[in-house]
């Protein structure tokens, strides 16, 4: 079987988030026949390990989810595959699965490591219910996140903040819309503030990062001749390496405070942190020189984050173009998973 045949037959496993017990069910089956490996299932999370006693441990991780789509739409030809989750991240599952199933000789301990719940809020992360239910399984070195990179390191992440600004005003007839106050025109200068945002730009480790916000959701109106007493704009903010929550909130108040009145309401929904590119960590200065294209700076947030938190220095790599990621017409093709699979194969043994 080929990686392509191999990464065809998760594709074709419908795995939308919340919806990952049959792939999981595929994975734990094909890993367990792996005398060398100690396999644990959490939930729809599976954890399979090595058990020797080299001195080190790298943590090889991938999610068994996709976005929404139409998972009946699968193409293989000899040399590409396209389908829900080829890009996204089942062709690199598939070599993950495959080595993981291979005799162990390599120089370091190994933990593969297959979880839920990614493309999804990160409260329900499959990841951070290993970590509260086994987090001796998050133990290691170094790991790899393998998102689909392009055939780089794309090191460290954006942070990812959701914050729903609550605009009042006063209800009103709207043929008498002076006795009021139109809390969606209010909204229309938030928006004005937020469209004018300039990037900011940041340095990390010679890898430039950079900030972006936008709105992403609006909500308000009564009815069609009421002057509307509330609205509100949900923000999506993305921030550089070196903030934290507070700061963030902080930055994105002060930008908005000339239109921010008294009883406007400002929201974190959801936090999610970013991480540091750790290109001089040891392994993963390992790893650098097997990859042909210099390392950028990752676009978006992964659980290169998480492994942070947990004290561990990860990035991302895998097989895949990044771009391709979320599109009705992602694909991987049979190069990308040789390529994933060779440099995986060199830097492990």
């Amino acid at each position: 079987m080929t990686l392509l045949e191999a990464a065809h037959d998760l594709v074709v496993i419908n795995s939308v988030s919340r919806n990952e017990k049959e792939i999981a069910d595929f994975v734990e089956q094909r890993l367990r026949l792996a005398g060398h490996l100690s396999v644990t299932r959490i939930g729809d999370n599976v954890v399979a390990s090595s058990t020797g006693s080299r001195m080190k441990r790298v943590l090889i991780a991938g999610h068994l989810d996709t976005v929404p789509g139409n998972p009946e739409r699968v193409e293989l030809t000899s040399e590409r595959l396209i389908g829900l989750g080829a890009c996204d991240m089942k062709g690199s599952l598939a070599v993950m699965l495959a080595q993981a199933q291979e005799s162990d000789q390599r120089r370091v301990e190994t933990s593969w490591i297959f979880y839920a719940r990614e493309e999804i809020s990160r409260a329900e992360s499959g990841l951070l219910e290993i970590a509260a239910a086994r987090p001796d399984l998050l133990r290691g070195d170094v790991a790899i996140v393998a998102e689909p990179t392009g055939g780089t390191i794309e090191a460290g992440c954006q942070g990812s903040m959701r914050v729903k600004i609550e605009v009042s005003g006063a209800r009103a007839h709207t043929a008498r819309p002076w006795t009021g106050v139109n809390a969606i025109h209010r909204l229309g200068q938030i928006l004005e503030v937020v469209s004018r945002y300039e990037p900011l730009s940041v340095m990390v480790d010679g890898l430039e990062f950079q900030e972006q916000l936008q709105a992403v959701l609006v909500e308000g109106g009564v009815a069609s001749n009421v002057v509307p007493d509330y609205s509100s704009v949900t923000l999506n903010y993305r921030v550089a390496p070196g903030r934290d929550e507070d700061e963030a909130t902080n930055h994105l108040t002060e930008m908005l405070q000339s239109v921010l009145h008294e009883g406007d309401v400002v929201t974190v929904l959801d936090w999610a942190p970013p991480a540091q590119p750790h290109l001089a960590n040891e392994e993963i200065s390992r790893l650098l020189p097997l990859v042909a294209l210099p390392a950028r700076a990752k676009v978006g947030w992964t659980d290169v984050a998480t492994f942070a938190q947990l004290g561990i220095p990860a990035v991302n790599f895998g097989a895949g173009d990044p771009l391709l990621a979320h599109r009705s017409d992602e694909y991987v093709t049979e190069s990308e998973l040789a390529d994933f699979d060779r440099t995986l194969r060199d830097y492990l043994n």
